[in-house]
């Protein structure tokens, strides 16, 4: 669908008077003619209004997702309503860094946890045996 306003350079809260002196300029037949048929008939200006709003927050959405039309979508009425990305405030940097951060300790701790599991349970097992060796040896001496 194509953004009329965008396209007649007029903003969306034109007045009449400014959008018809938009469409006279307009040298475009088609646009012109849609122009016409939409924005000079007040019911169907409001309906174009609602889905241009609709249509709008998509785009801005969109936008804020980092997401854009294929190359072969840019510059025709599909690509209306699309922005480039918008990355001011996205927090993706920040929780790549973290999740950068998070499996780095993870194989860390993979890579250490098998030597130092293995002689910490072997230091434990012989702590064990020679506690209960000397429990044994109490118990046949008294």
């Amino acid at each position: 669908m194509r953004n009329l306003y965008q396209r007649l350079g007029l903003a969306p809260d034109a007045s009449e008077a400014e959008i018809t002196a938009a469409i006279e300029r307009c040298e475009h037949t088609a646009l012109k003619a849609d122009a016409c048929t939409v924005l000079e008939v007040d019911s169907r200006r409001e309906e174009y209004d609602a889905l241009h709003t609709t249509l709008s927050d998509i785009g801005r959405l969109r936008a804020r997702l980092g997401l854009t039309h294929a190359p072969y979508w840019r510059e025709g009425p599909a690509d209306d309503f699309s922005l480039p990305p918008d990355t001011r405030g996205a927090r993706h940097d920040e929780l790549m860094q973290r999740l950068t951060q998070a499996a780095l300790l993870h194989n860390r701790w993979q890579r250490l946890r098998g030597p130092w599991l293995a002689a910490t349970l072997f230091a434990f097992g012989i702590m064990l045996g020679m506690g209960l060796g000397l429990l044994l040896c109490r118990g046949l001496a008294g």
